[in-house]
Formats: structure tokens, C-alpha cells, sequence
């Protein structure tokens, strides 16, 4: 298929077209992590967004349904610079351009993904078209593209999330096996409440892998609702589109806050958490999308190697009183983590969950749980 990848700008991009034939528009981003590209396909808080793979060869191992972080495909459109034509993993179970056609995803080749990086991290991120098929035509993608609505002051968390309350009790399975089999957890010492505003299954397997029973109930649940499950924490997930307009979110963690009931804020639920205790957010250049994001905690001195999936941040120059800086980026000082000075509520800006990525980050899944567990012994003390 011919395919053209159109900018706001102005700027075009001609390549060979993948996966369904259509047209797909989203603010663009690119992601610099070298493997894992069907986690981050399926990662829901790409919803919205058109995804670039700065890796040069992308679809090597194919695609299989363990790795799958979400049900289905969210981002918009795929951008690589090659496509094998036959994938080799023994784990593989379809190609990545049949896996895109089944989901409906327009995906293009060929592109010059290193120039379309350069000019993104120049100019900042903006909305873009992707246009494949027989027939194709700059002037409709490069329309498109411009009349794409911005990402800020957007809601896109009810096009991802669950519709009902639902129990997870899948691990990761044991760490010789060289995957991810799924495995029932026989005993659960922690009851956790997570919020779904997009989660990754991986968030769910990691509490779980903890000894945590764990309930995922929908972004609109209030804090009452939470309160009767009788939570011995809760986690705000990850998810995509603009924090600041998810005043129901704010309002359900000052809530939890005030019951005294502790809470981990993961992405976009650590900017929830600013913004709920008096903070704001800002829209940054292009983002951070990779796995191979240092991140420095302050408290240890102690350089994490992350994952990294956002567009906003919370300005540290704005933190109210109660809160403190415990991690930062070392790519551009941005605050990447938060503790509330008196209570048991923390926050992470990136993934420690990974999928894909290192697993540095994993000790803050710990924090929590020892969180819940201090907690739990002070108020039966």
C-alpha cells in the first residue's frame, strides 16, 4: 500500500503502508525503547496518540497474546523506519502487520523515523495523519492533521477503562520460566483497590506477585464506594489524555486521602495526586516515551534505569507544602516522584511496572506494600 504520514506543520513523510488501510489521526510521539513494541501498542495510555519507534527494525519477533499489556491496540497509527517481512520468535504467533489489521490500525514503513524524531524534539510534539491505502493524497492527510482536536483539556480515559468492578489474581509467574506465564496467587496478605484510568496488566501482576488481592474498579467510582471494599491501599493507574480535567478523579483521592487510607499515584494518577493536594500540570515539549530513562531518587542517591510513557507533568514549582521531591529525571530535572510529607501517600511518574523496560522502578510496588503493612500495624497498635 502507499501511505503518507502528514504533520501539522506542514511536513510530509511518504512510505509503504502496514496493517488495516484507513486513515488515523493523533498527536505523534516517539518512543525510544529498543524492544517491546506490542507492550507498548497495547498500552492504553497511548489512546489518542500516533506512535513512532525510533529502533530501526520493528517487528522482529512478531506479536503473541501474553505480551499483551490491554485488550486490544490503543494508540492510532504505528510509524517505523523497517518492517521484516518474516518474524522469528518461537513464542510468535502472528506478524505484526496482520496484528494491526485485525485491530484496525494503520501502520507506515520507510519513513526517515530519525529526521521525524530531530523535528519533533525541535518543535515539540503536534497532530499528524496517517493515510493508507490504493489511493492517497497529502493535502486530505496534512487536513486531517490540522483539524486533529489537541491533546489538552481532553478526557480520553473513558474510551479505555472497564466498565465494572473486576478481581485480578494473575502473577507474573516464576522468573526461571523465561516469560510470563500467568499464575493464580494461593494466598493475598493486602487487599488493594486500583483505580482504572487505563491500566497495564503488568501494574495488576506485580501486586499480585506481592501477596496483594486485588480489585480494579472504574475511574468514576467515588470514595465512599471505595471505602466499603475496605482497602488496605489504593493505586491510581496510569491512562492517557489531559489530568487536569479529570475533576472526578481529584476529588475521589482527596477523599481517600482524608480517610486515611494509603494510596500510590502511578503516571497519570501521579499527576492526580498534585493536582488533588494543590499542585498543577503542564503539557510538555514532546514528552517522555522510552525505556531507558534515568531517574534519580533524591533520598538514596540511587540512579533508576525506567520505563517512561507521558506528555504532562506536575511543575514542582508549584507543590504545596505537604508534598516533597523524591525522584527526578536526569534527562531534563522534571519531577518524576512525590511523597506526602505526614501521610502514607506516594506517587512515580514512570513505569515501574516496566512492560516493556528494566525493572529498577520495581522496589516502589515494595514501598507500597510495606506502606500498607506499617499502616495496618499502626492503626491495630
Amino acid at each position: 500500500m502507499q501511505a503518507v504520514l502528514a504533520l501539522a506543520d506542514g511536513s510530509i513523510f511518504r512510505g509503504k503502508g502496514f496493517g488495516a488501510a484507513g486513515l488515523a489521526v493523533g498527536e505523534i510521539c516517539f518512543n525510544t525503547a529498543m524492544s517491546g513494541y506490542q507492550e507498548i501498542l497495547s498500552d492504553p495510555s497511548y489512546r489518542g496518540q500516533i506512535v513512532t519507534l525510533t529502533y530501526p527494525h520493528i517487528g522482529n519477533t512478531g506479536v503473541n497474546a501474553e505480551d499483551m499489556e490491554g485488550a486490544k491496540i490503543f494508540c492510532s497509527a504505528l510509524v517505523v523506519r523497517n518492517l521484516p517481512r518474516t518474524p522469528s520468535s518461537w513464542r510468535s504467533t502472528q506478524d505484526l502487520p496482520t496484528f494491526l489489521q485485525t485491530h484496525q490500525i494503520p501502520g507506515i514503513a520507510g519513513i526517515d523515523t530519525r529526521a521525524l524524531t530531530r523535528r519533533l524534539r525541535d518543535s515539540g510534539a503536534q497532530n499528524a495523519a496517517v493515510l493508507t491505502g490504493a489511493e492517497i493524497s497529502d493535502d486530505t492527510a496534512l487536513s486531517a492533521a490540522r483539524a486533529c482536536p489537541d491533546l489538552p483539556g481532553r478526557d480520553l480515559v473513558q474510551d479505555v477503562v472497564c466498565r465494572e468492578a473486576y478481581t485480578w489474581d494473575l502473577a507474573s509467574g516464576a522468573p526461571d520460566q523465561g516469560y510470563r506465564a500467568q499464575a493464580t496467587v494461593q494466598a493475598a496478605l493486602r487487599h488493594v483497590v486500583v483505580y482504572d484510568f487505563g491500566s497495564k496488566r503488568n501494574i495488576l501482576r506485580l501486586l499480585t506477585d506481592r501477596a496483594c488481592r486485588v480489585t480494579v474498579v472504574p475511574p468514576r467510582t467515588t470514595a465512599a464506594e471505595v471505602a466499603d471494599l475496605r482497602p488496605d491501599g489504593v493505586l491510581f493507574s496510569n491512562g492517557p489524555g489531559d489530568p487536569a480535567v479529570l475533576d472526578y478523579a481529584q476529588e475521589a483521592m482527596r477523599q481517600i486521602i482524608a480517610a486515611d487510607i494509603p494510596i500510590f499515584g502511578l503516571c497519570l494518577g501521579h499527576q492526580l495526586l498534585g493536582l488533588a493536594l494543590g499542585a498543577k500540570t503542564i503539557k510538555m515539549k514532546f514528552g517522555h516515551h522510552g525505556a531507558n530513562h534515568p531517574v534519580k531518587d533524591l533520598r538514596s542517591g540511587r540512579v533508576l534505569i525506567t520505563s517512561q510513557n507521558h506528555g504532562f507533568a506536575v511543575d514542582v514549582d508549584t507543590l504545596p507544602a505537604c508534598l516533597t521531591t523524591t525522584h527526578i529525571s536526569l534527562f531534563d530535572g522534571s519531577l518524576q516522584g512525590m511523597a506526602h510529607r505526614d501521610l502514607p501517600v506516594f506517587s512515580f511518574q514512570g513505569h515501574p511496572e516496566a512492560g516493556p523496560g528494566p525493572h529498577d522502578a520495581g522496589v516502589i510496588f515494595d514501598d507500597f506494600t510495606h506502606a500498607m503493612h506499617r499502616h495496618r500495624e499502626r492503626r491495630h497498635a
